[in-house]
């Protein structure tokens, strides 16, 4: 009787461990959306995973900014931040975590108005910060603080008054630190395209094509890693054009 009361427990580690390993491998295949499945799966059996809600967050991320509409993208981004948050709750501590949340209210921010974008924008500086103070080695970190940089650097000046307003005062923000802060990103992973894309973004601001077209060469040459990695070299091509 015993056994049969211990055995359901071990056939679950086992069922864990091979829809975690499944989900990587659709990760490794370009299939974020199944992959977003197969860790839904894993919470639904384990859901204080750490692993598991930290990857639903950061692929409701990814997989949101490819929806057909702006409420559809807010859907999956609140849900991306619902997971970071519960990621949280586990460890406070981990620094992925933290950044799954940067990255959620990063891309909320990016979509959104008002009191909603301020607050996704102060949450976005918030949490990337810490990522970086608990793991130095964290590109993404790097990568969505430098992308909040470079966001508030460009404010009109009713959003600055209410950026001012949500923080008693305007943040340093400027494209000097966008550009040092993708650029720790590219040291620390020069894989990752998306930084590529967005460095040459903020050449380009700062009057330097030259600089933003030798980015985006170099980006085009590189293997694609991850399932965005084809729509960030579409957009890479756009730009080569625009910036000639």
């Amino acid at each position: 009787m015993l056994f049969l009361l211990i055995l359901p427990f071990e056939n679950n580690a086992q069922d864990i461990n091979t829809l975690l390993k499944d989900a990587q491998q659709l990760e490794n295949a370009f299939k974020e959306p199944e992959a977003l499945q197969k860790y839904l799966d894993v919470l639904r059996y384990q859901p204080n995973n750490l692993t598991a809600l930290i990857k639903t967050s950061e692929l409701y991320s990814v997989v949101g900014k490819h929806q057909g509409t702006k409420e559809k993208q807010k859907e999956y981004y609140r849900n991306a931040r619902v997971y970071a948050q519960k990621a949280l709750q586990v460890n406070a501590n981990s620094s992925d975590a933290n950044v799954v949340m940067a990255l959620a209210m990063g891309r909320m921010a990016l979509i959104s108005s008002g009191d909603e974008k301020i607050k996704a924008i102060k949450d976005v500086k918030t949490y990337s910060e810490k990522s970086i103070q608990l793991d130095p080695n964290n590109f993404k970190g790097y990568h969505v603080l430098a992308k909040w940089h470079y966001e508030v650097s460009d404010l009109n000046s009713v959003e600055k008054w209410l950026v001012k307003v949500a923080y008693e005062a305007l943040p340093k923000a400027s494209l000097e630190d966008a550009i040092k802060y993708f650029e720790k990103s590219r040291q620390l992973n020069p894989s990752f395209l998306l930084n590529y894309l967005e460095l040459a973004k903020a050449w380009h601001r700062k009057g330097n094509d030259k600089k933003a077209r030798d980015f985006l060469e170099i980006m085009l040459k590189m293997p694609n890693k991850i399932g965005e990695d084809a729509s960030i070299k579409a957009k890479g091509k756009k730009l080569l054009e625009e910036y000639k």
